[in-house]
């Protein structure tokens, strides 16, 4: 019976592209439509990023960069562990460039200028206004952040969002190596991050938020997700933005990730 696990455990591990990168450094005159998604974990669970963005115009310039990497399963426990009747057994386990403990981690910059106008090409005539969503979820600590500008005739922006999250582990004081040593990280270690440093100038229509929930659900509002805090923000006219956002699992997370001091 171990033996199959032991298989079924190693089949899986080689069943997907855990790590994802993308580098891009666009510009001209036309339509662009572009739509990104990524999801470290399937369902309600993980880190996700998804970013939308379309216009007719110019691209002054469009610079982006997004990393992103798998390294637990769904229940939070590292790749290559497995339940057996005698406790959870690490089949296997990587030395990942990110160091320990194991984590699901979003890496996501990009800098970019839009200008609006009517195109026209052989295909037909492109007439909209500049669209730019981001939206960036860590359901570890229940962190949200929305980045949304629309019917914009101008925009430049440069944004940085970077998001982690920590599962389950070794016991604090056991060897990585100890098969038998799996356990919660303790109470007081970070459980994830989210962070955003938001810069733009832009004419047109701006939406920036985010909000923390309670991963768990509570009796106290009928099995609903307790709302700890939110900021939402909502411009309409020419306006300059600048927003650091720092969404914690708790104060133990280390230093900042992302440059919240940017150049003006």
């Amino acid at each position: 019976m171990l033996v199959a696990l032991l298989i079924f455990s190693l089949m899986g591990a080689a069943c997907a592209a855990n790590y994802m990168y993308e580098k891009a450094n666009i510009k001209g005159v036309g339509y662009k439509n572009v739509e990104v998604i990524i999801s470290t974990q399937h369902g309600f669970s993980g880190a996700k990023l998804v970013e939308k963005e379309s216009g007719s115009g110019n691209v002054i310039l469009q610079r982006m960069e997004l990393e992103a990497e798998r390294q637990l399963q769904k229940n939070y426990w590292p790749l290559g562990v497995i339940e057996t009747p005698n406790g959870p057994i690490q089949t296997w386990h990587c030395d990942y460039p990110t160091g320990f403990p194991p984590m699901d981690y979003i890496n996501f910059t990009k800098e970019a200028e839009f200008e609006y106008m009517p195109v026209s090409y052989q295909t037909g005539t492109y007439d909209q206004k500049w669209i730019e969503k981001l939206c960036v979820q860590n359901y570890r600590i229940g962190a949200v952040l929305t980045e949304m500008y629309t019917h914009a005739e101008h925009l430049q922006k440069k944004t940085e969002v970077k998001t982690r999250l920590y599962g389950f582990g070794p016991d604090w004081t056991d060897n990585w190596q100890d098969v038998d040593g799996f356990g919660p990280l303790p109470e007081l270690c970070c459980t994830g991050v989210l962070e955003a440093n938001l810069n733009a100038q832009v004419i047109g229509v701006a939406h920036i938020g985010w909000m923390s929930r309670d991963p768990e659900p509570s009796a106290l509002v009928k099995g609903r997700h307790i709302e700890y805090g939110r900021s939402v923000e909502d411009l309409t006219g020419v306006f300059s933005i600048e927003k650091f956002i720092q969404l914690w699992g708790n104060s133990t997370c280390g230093a900042i990730s992302v440059d919240w001091l940017p150049c003006l």
